[in-house]
């Protein structure tokens, strides 16, 4: 295989794996470090769906014991029931908004230029969100009642907009509802299980056919590895870092990053696809 190719992989790999779980989008970071690589087209777009399954296996070995704990006691624990109960309902809205206007928003949004709006827009609201009193009354993930869970992945679904963030729609709007920042960020994890993976198995099975597994194999493998890795890293620090710190730092580099796309769009520096 092309070892440019497999650079390219490796790069946006570890693109995935650092920006997954941070709330300054990794579609976003992907759709615009793709364009700067010239890594586009179809089987592209499939490859940066696929590779967040490497992020998502990182969040499955850090919280193993936690979700070992919930699969075993789903036929005897009430609190594991919840716990899936939980995740199921916050999974919903995206999933029936995605299903719904999903094909229009990759056809209008998926740009830098947009990309780069959102950015800004969701730095903003960051800015605006941490300004705000925060009275925490869920300090744990397991406290979680049924419409907290609702209104989670009615936030969570606002990412559906690229560069808006998953991670950051669902831990801002936790901030919003009462959620401790540990319990907004733990859940924003946890969801992500089954939204990233059944969106990857989704697109995977719906462009089967421009695979060739032969050829793509590696490829892929280096993708998903690189994203596992980085993941875990951004994971691990990213927990240390919101026990002693806010998520502002998160909104000037999403402010920076934004401008700097539309700088260089605008002034013809540098060619992003636009069109």
């Amino acid at each position: 295989m092309d070892m440019e190719l497999i650079i390219k992989a490796l790069i946006l790999g570890i693109v995935e794996g650092l920006t997954e779980f941070l709330p300054v989008s990794s579609t976003g970071h992907l759709i615009l470090a793709g364009d700067l690589l010239e890594f586009n087209g179809d089987k592209a777009k499939l490859f940066t769906i696929v590779i967040q399954v490497g992020a998502i296996l990182a969040i499955c070995w850090e919280y193993r014991h936690k979700i070992a704990t919930v699969l075993s006691g789903l036929l005897s624990e009430p609190q594991a029931r919840k716990f899936v109960l939980n995740i199921a309902v916050a999974f919903m809205p995206l999933a029936i908004l995605g299903l719904v206007f999903g094909k229009y928003i990759k056809a209008v949004l998926f740009k830098p230029v947009p990309v780069a709006l959102a950015f800004i827009v969701g730095a903003l609201i960051i800015i605006w969100a941490e300004k705000r009193e925060h009275k925490v009354r869920v300090l744990e993930v397991d406290d979680l009642s049924l419409k907290d869970a609702l209104l989670l992945g009615i936030a969570q679904a606002f990412a559906l907009i690229p560069g808006t963030s998953r991670s950051g729609a669902t831990i801002i709007g936790g901030l919003l509802f009462g959620l401790s920042r540990k319990a907004a960020t733990e859940f924003s994890f946890f969801l992500a299980i089954p939204t990233l993976i059944l969106a990857s198995a989704y697109d995977l099975y719906k462009h089967r056919d421009l695979l060739n597994f032969a050829d793509d194999s590696l490829l892929f493998a280096v993708g998903l590895g690189a994203a596992f890795i980085s993941a875990l890293i951004a994971v691990k620090g990213l927990l240390r870092y919101i026990s002693h710190h806010n998520f502002i730092i998160f909104a000037w580099y999403r402010i920076v990053f934004g401008l700097v796309v539309l700088g260089t769009a605008y002034g013809g520096l540098v060619h992003w696809t636009v069109d």
